[in-house]
């Protein structure tokens, strides 16, 4: 095949809107795998929550998580790359979101935490069973032993909009991503699934244009736009499509699946 690494998102692109991995994408990502293309999926979710997915398609490989903050193999749960943040820099943040009652969550590569676990409203306590996971109360910083990787933000859109305005006058000291339209995101500078996709291609040694990847929301625009084609779901904004080289069709109708046959299969 003339795509060796395939790199793909998870929700609103892997995944239908039911967050469900329909068999017509795995059949075609099961194809692409047995002709020696390697499917990684790169995602805004933490490796613990993603990586069930590749198992549930037979794969090992990679997961990209946490936008690309975490690099981690499937196999044994190694950490193979990661970009770790100022967690002291965080104050600001965490201090404007309490303030203003905004939910937020600190990510280690496998951990995740909230301000304090017992008090999780109950849209935060449904949306993390809706992705599978559930995590602790926030430690004080000299307590970590693992590097911080993320925070995460979530609340209604347009309060969102309204905080990641005031931030980037903050200055640079992290990436601030819309991940999703009820999550932002801050990283280290560096981190994005652009450079975490680029960062694997050079260890396993695969030129940039034999990377492919899929994706459909703004978060994805960096490996979209590192791959030597970068395919955007139908679903996607329109400046996430204008970032591709090609639209396939929605993540509702096994656009994946399309992708790969037409790219990576014909």
């Amino acid at each position: 095949m003339k795509y060796k690494l395939i790199a793909l998102d998870v929700d609103g692109t892997l995944l239908n809107d039911d967050h469900q991995l329909s068999e017509e994408n795995k059949a075609a990502i099961a194809e692409v795998t047995r002709q020696g293309g390697q499917i990684v999926l790169c995602t805004g979710r933490s490796p613990q929550n993603s990586i069930p997915f590749m198992e549930e398609m037979g794969l090992s490989g990679y997961v990209l998580g946490h936008n690309g903050a975490a690099t981690v193999s499937v196999k044994d749960r190694k950490v193979l790359h990661q970009y770790g943040l100022d967690a002291r820099g965080l104050d600001p943040y965490i201090a404007y979101c309490r303030e203003r009652d905004i939910h937020f969550d600190v990510n280690t590569a496998f951990e995740m935490y909230v301000d304090n676990v017992e008090n999780l409203t109950k849209e935060a306590h449904f949306m993390y069973e809706h992705f599978r996971i559930m995590p602790a109360s926030l430690p004080a910083w000299e307590e970590f032993r693992e590097p911080i990787v993320k925070f995460t933000v979530f609340t209604q859109s347009d309060i969102l909009d309204e905080a990641q305005r005031e931030w980037v006058t903050w200055g640079e000291q992290y990436n601030i991503l819309r991940s999703g339209e009820f999550f932002v995101d801050l990283m280290h500078p560096e981190s994005s699934k652009g450079n975490a996709l680029k960062h694997l291609a050079a260890e396993l040694g695969i030129p940039q244009e034999q990377v492919l990847s899929i994706g459909n929301y703004y978060n994805d625009i960096s490996m979209l736009t590192y791959a030597g084609l970068g395919v955007a779901m139908d679903n996607s904004p329109v400046e996430v499509k204008a970032a591709a080289d090609v639209i396939t069709g929605t993540n509702n109708a096994n656009g994946v699946r399309d992708a790969l046959v037409k790219y990576c299969l014909s």
